[in-house]
């Protein structure tokens, strides 16, 4: 079974992409490949339980299990040893992937006060685009009153373009909110 967004995709996106773009072959055209949700803890060096919360919130907004990131290098300024977990990280793909997004540009996004749109500068060059969202509570899974601490969450959506224009194009007209220039 497909998500609304796929169908949505394969309907309307994909015609106006090869109008717009100038590609002959449908499979050309740039779509989304994959969306990494990442929270970085870096008080779970004094509070092993912050761990425990963080995967609990990333879990029930991903509908994944979320994997433990671990320090690759010492620093001892931070008392940080090397494999010590200092974030969670979730990559989604296929219908959950659809459905997040979907999620994240019709529910979520337009939740927060004065959002006037997502930033048109937070391309990375090749086509992937990354959103800071500056508290977990914005998803509708997450219940309020059990939130022990706020947390930033990072977003990533990686996409098969070849350039920054076609995947801001590709987001467009899947609905992503950009700000107005």
């Amino acid at each position: 079974m497909r998500s609304r967004l796929q169908e949505k995709y394969s309907t309307d996106v994909a015609p106006q992409l090869k109008a717009r773009l100038g590609y002959d072959n449908i499979m050309q055209l740039p779509k989304l490949s994959k969306i990494v949700l990442s929270i970085g803890l870096g008080e779970a060096i004094q509070d092993p339980k912050a761990l425990e919360a963080a995967e609990r919130d990333l879990a029930a907004i991903s509908g994944q299990h979320p994997v433990t990131t671990k320090a690759k290098k010492p620093i001892a300024s931070f008392k940080l040893r090397a494999g010590m977990p200092i974030g969670m990280m979730v990559t989604l793909r296929g219908k959950r992937m659809y459905d997040f997004f979907d999620k994240l540009v019709g529910v979520v996004l337009p939740r927060f006060r004065d959002f006037r749109g997502a930033s048109r500068d937070s391309f990375d060059g090749r086509g992937n685009y990354s959103l800071g969202i500056k508290e977990q509570a914005a998803f509708t899974e997450i219940d309020y009153d059990k939130v022990d601490k706020i947390r930033g969450l990072e977003v990533t959506i990686v996409t098969t373009a070849k350039n920054d224009n076609e995947a801001m194009t590709m987001l467009e007209l899947m609905g992503m909110p950009f700000r107005r220039t």
